[in-house]
């Protein structure tokens, strides 16, 4: 997605919850996905996530709500800190209030970021299908995969190659043993296969 379809996405999200954000939020957020020490977490990665959510979204409960937590669930990322999950869905909550959102769906889209820590289960099928699209990029095409990996290191590079390598192989056989890695079928049809391929692969060195 370019910048104009990205900035559509934003406002078509607000406007189908009847909510208005300060045009600030969205000028920092786009600031903060074009950081100079984020090569994967960037409004690349963001665009092809919303570019699933636009063909899954008939499995979205509440696709607005899952399209601004898309928005929001890299908004915080610092390779050197642990909560930016956290801090990301502390964002997306008070941004959503401000906006004029109800309390509870300022506590479901929190939630929803919070998801993608990929620590637990997600629950709920908006949660489900946050995490298959957060998790897309393991079923890209080879070239993409590849590219992918080359960002990761990218963002990682003050980590020393010996440390690097088994924790990412660690990370990424944690994935490889999900049975099955994605959670909605629709995207489980789409990429397990393909994700599986790309992770053995990359597993194996």
């Amino acid at each position: 997605m370019d910048t104009a379809a990205l900035r559509a996405s934003w406002s078509d999200a607000w406007r189908a919850l009847d909510a208005s954000p300060d045009d600030a939020v969205l000028a920092e957020l786009l600031a903060r996905y074009g950081e100079a020490h984020r090569a994967y977490h960037t409004l690349q990665h963001l665009g092809e996530c919303l570019a699933h959510l636009a063909r899954e979204r008939g499995g979205a409960e509440r696709p607005a709500e899952v399209a601004l937590a898309l928005w929001f669930h890299d908004a915080i990322y610092d390779v050197h800190r642990h909560d930016n999950e956290a801090r990301s869905a502390d964002w997306a909550r008070q941004a959503a209030l401000d906006a004029g959102l109800a309390p509870d769906a300022a506590e479901r889209l929190h939630a929803l970021v919070m998801a993608t820590r990929h620590d637990t289960q997600p629950v709920g099928a908006d949660a489900r299908l946050l995490v298959d699209i957060d998790l897309a990029i393991l079923g890209a095409p080879p070239a993409r995969f590849a590219e992918y990996e080359r960002q990761i290191r990218s963002e990682y590079g003050h980590v020393p190659p010996a440390v690097f390598e088994p924790r990412r192989r660690q990370i990424l056989g944690g994935f490889l043993a999900r049975d099955p890695l994605y959670l909605t079928a629709s995207m489980r049809t789409r990429l397990e296969a393909a994700a599986r391929a790309n992770l053995g692969q990359a597993v194996a060195g």
